[in-house]
């Protein structure tokens, strides 16, 4: 489904407003960001948190509005406690000191983190701090269940290149894989595969994405169910490959596809409306899915791609792999007043706050 979890998420705003303005400016292809309020996501203009994970920078006033983006390396995460885990609104690009900005309200349990969906919300969303380009992503994972109840496990990267595992909460036999270039939409780039006993609920399994400058393959159990060669992606007309390309960020999801007010195609993609009277509701408080052992393997970058080793930055507005360079720029932000153009920050210092009592415009963050 287009976007069902990317679209929603533009609307899940889990920071508090710093002196929001009445009508934020909006951003698009054809509108790009003002300078005064320079970083775009999800078509709304800001800044502060709105330059960090997630800033879109081919729609924002500039290039280098957005912060680069932290290079990642190889991670296993387990989960004794949460405190390497920072609230929306809150982080400041300091990716040393906090491996994933959240949304929502996670648990944990017997090492695992639990994402959870009580009643009427949006439920919850854990976004990598550290960004990939090319590699291996993978976890143990209980989906959620029941109608309009919608698991992710997804690559997304600031130009939207993204590549999924999600799991429709009335479906618990099936999990269903998509990929998509730059945001664009086509209904054909989905696929379906069986769960190995039929129950992605009750039962443990794991996912993983391999994703390299050639092909992606999707594995559940360490069987590989798809594959989707780059060659295959070609555009002739438009002469490139619409292939996720560029650095991204691992985020974990339980979201309500079937909410209401949502379009009537993803409800219908999510099974239906949500039963917020649902016995997981009545019985534990809200719906649940959980991760466990989530590993980042990160791969070579392409070659050319630059000398330096700590941040992506892109180049140029094509949003393709050139596009992109590693260099050894600054990543984190004095305070959520401060922009990409503007970080407040040394050169080369990762010694920015982690709080965000500072002041900013219109940093209830959107994915």
């Amino acid at each position: 489904m287009r976007n069902s979890f990317s679209l929603f998420l533009l609307t899940l705003a889990a920071g508090p407003a710093w002196a929001a303005i009445a009508t934020p400016p909006s951003c698009s292809a054809t509108q790009l960001c003002p300078e005064e309020y320079p970083c775009c996501i999800g078509g709304t203009c800001g800044t502060g948190t709105y330059c960090l994970g997630g800033c879109e920078p081919l729609l924002s006033y500039s290039l280098n509005a957005c912060t680069p983006k932290p290079v990642g390396h190889n991670q296993t995460y387990t989960w004794p406690n949460l405190n390497r885990t920072i609230a929306n609104g809150k982080y400041l690009g300091n990716a040393s000191a906090a491996d994933w900005e959240t949304s929502g309200t996670p648990k944990l349990s017997d090492g695992h983190v639990i994402l959870t969906m009580p009643k009427d919300t949006g439920g919850s969303l854990l976004s990598s701090t550290q960004y990939i380009w090319y590699g291996k992503v993978g976890a143990d994972i209980k989906s959620s269940r029941g109608a309009g109840v919608v698991t992710a496990f997804i690559l997304m990267s600031d130009v939207k290149d993204e590549i999924d595992f999600e799991w429709v909460g009335s479906e618990l036999g099936e999990v269903q894989t998509n990929f998509y270039f730059q945001g664009v939409t086509n209904y054909t780039n989905g696929g379906k595969t069986p769960i190995p006993d039929g129950n992605s609920y009750t039962t443990w399994h794991r996912y993983e994405i391999d994703w390299t400058p050639s092909a992606i393959h999707w594995s559940v159990d360490g069987t590989v169910v798809r594959t989707l060669l780059k060659a295959s992606t070609w555009n002739a007309t438009a002469k490139r490959y619409e292939y996720p390309q560029t650095p991204s960020r691992l985020q974990i999801s339980l979201w309500p596809g079937g909410r209401a007010g949502a379009a009537q195609g993803t409800i219908d993609w999510a099974g239906g409306n949500v039963d917020w009277d649902s016995t997981d509701i009545r019985e534990q408080g809200y719906y649940a899915a959980e991760f466990a052992n989530i590993t980042v393997q990160s791969y070579a970058p392409p070659e050319g791609s630059g000398s330096g080793n700590r941040s992506y930055v892109y180049v140029d507005r094509e949003g393709l792999e050139g596009s992109v360079k590693i260099t050894d720029k600054g990543i984190v932000l004095a305070d959520l007043g401060r922009t990409g153009l503007n970080t407040g920050v040394d050169e080369g210092s990762e010694s920015g706050a982690q709080g965000g009592e500072g002041g900013g415009k219109m940093v209830n963050k959107v994915y």
